[in-house]
């Protein structure tokens, strides 16, 4: 109920105080439209923010369509409290910085020439053809300062009825870039719509293009998957868990996700957490798609932490009780409830009362401060260094093994033989 009332009140604030009332994005179109007849379209809303703002969604990113070029854009600036920022000038695109926005701004534009990579384009001032060269309807809708809808592609009618379509032809679209088909499977989960047993036959004609895409690109797209609440749910459609398997062959668990639904909780969960999930093994199969899509050295270190514990975990079986407050001393409870939740849905033996009570004794725990520290040794006559932090850690390791006491006899001892 009380997420209901939070969703009622975003729909009241979003239809009293829509997002393009807005007085900085006002200011803009305003610079934008001076010196230009008041009849002609200068700039409209176009994407996820019209897309949002139509599904009563928040609103993060704001993009502009405009028949102004990226010089024109920063002539009309240039004299202005706002922050130009060249983006994208190849391809018409620049950013405007306020303190409260960041505002990319692109020149209509058609496709000339395509690789399935990239694309020659040509700069122009009709809407329709901006619209044509988009990926899906549902993101070809315009939307003015005062609030007046453009839709050339009955984008409005799909985004009411979460029906994610190409524009024109299926083909045609995925020749001119392949990440699309990446692009498709996020909208899908994004608005839970079923795919369709022909445009899925079209996908899987065209996964090799993918190959074409670089890594870094696949895996941006990938991550914001896993951001996606309905990821969830991707075992409901087969077409779909299909399609997103025969990109993905790394992610043999994606069953794991059943038991995870079991015990979801939203603000525990995150991609990391479901990279553990859906990758680790008994095997290297982490240490595979680390490699292959060059992921980031957070995403490294985190699947690593997560594969070690795991292991010392189905060894030791004092790992969450005898040993529970060293572990959440060494790791923090946030890694200890993500490592709770890859063992509890890797586990099928795991029971859900058990995987709770885990949960609620890692909460619950309070994590011991350490109370030497290097500046209580240097006191002591010992020298900034290395040397003063294999001290450090002595002492450390003996008060955690000691039950995270030490006396201060002991101290003195150890920093005395040290010192000698």
């Amino acid at each position: 109920m009380f997420n209901l009332g939070l969703n009622f009140l975003q729909k009241i604030k979003s239809y009293i105080f829509p997002f393009y009332r807005n007085k900085d994005l006002k200011f803009i179109f305003k610079r934008l439209q001076d010196g230009i007849p008041a009849d002609k379209v200068v700039a409209r809303f176009v994407g996820g923010c019209v897309r949002k703002h139509l599904s009563n969604g928040k609103i993060d990113d704001i993009d502009i369509a405009t028949i102004l070029t990226a010089d024109q854009i920063k002539e009309k600036f240039k004299d202005t409290n706002f922050k130009v920022i060249d983006t994208g000038i190849k391809h018409g695109t620049v950013t405007i910085v306020s303190k409260k926005f960041k505002v990319e701004l692109t020149t209509l534009r058609k496709d000339i020439q395509t690789d399935g990579r990239h694309a020659k384009v040509e700069f122009t001032d009709d809407w329709k053809q901006d619209s044509e060269r988009r990926d899906f309807t549902i993101n070809a809708i315009y939307l003015d300062i005062n609030g007046k809808i453009f839709d050339p592609q009955m984008g409005t009618l799909d985004l009411k009825n979460n029906n994610i379509k190409f524009i024109g032809d299926p083909q045609r679209r995925i020749e001119e870039d392949y990440l699309r088909i990446i692009r498709f499977i996020r909208f899908k989960i994004m608005y839970d719509s079923k795919v369709e047993p022909s445009t899925s036959d079209v996908i899987k004609q065209n996964l090799d293009g993918i190959k074409k895409i670089s890594k870094e690109r696949i895996l941006i797209e990938l991550l914001k998957i896993l951001d996606l609440e309905n990821f969830l749910r991707i075992n409901q459609d087969s077409n779909l868990k299909e399609i997103f398997s025969m990109i993905f062959p790394e992610f043999l668990y994606l069953n794991r996700l059943e038991r995870l639904k079991k015990v979801y909780n939203k603000a525990e969960l995150n991609r990391d957490i479901l990279l553990g999930i859906l990758l680790i093994d008994e095997k290297d199969n982490y240490e595979y798609f680390i490699h292959k899509y060059k992921a980031s050295n957070k995403i490294k270190e985190t699947l690593e932490k997560l594969k070690k514990n795991l292991l010392i975990l189905k060894s030791n079986k004092d790992f969450f009780e005898k040993d529970l407050i060293k572990n959440v001393y060494l790791n923090g409870k946030k890694h200890l409830i993500a490592l709770n939740l890859v063992y509890y849905s890797m586990s099928s033996k795991v029971k859900i009362i058990d995987f709770s009570k885990i949960c609620n004794k890692i909460l619950k725990t309070k994590v011991p401060s350490f109370p030497i520290n290097g500046e209580f040794l240097k006191k002591k006559g010992m020298r900034e260094g290395q040397f003063l932090g294999n001290v450090l850690n002595t002492l450390e390791i003996e008060w955690m093994n000691n039950n995270f006491k030490i006396s201060n006899e002991r101290v003195e001892e150890i920093i005395k033989k040290n010192l000698n």
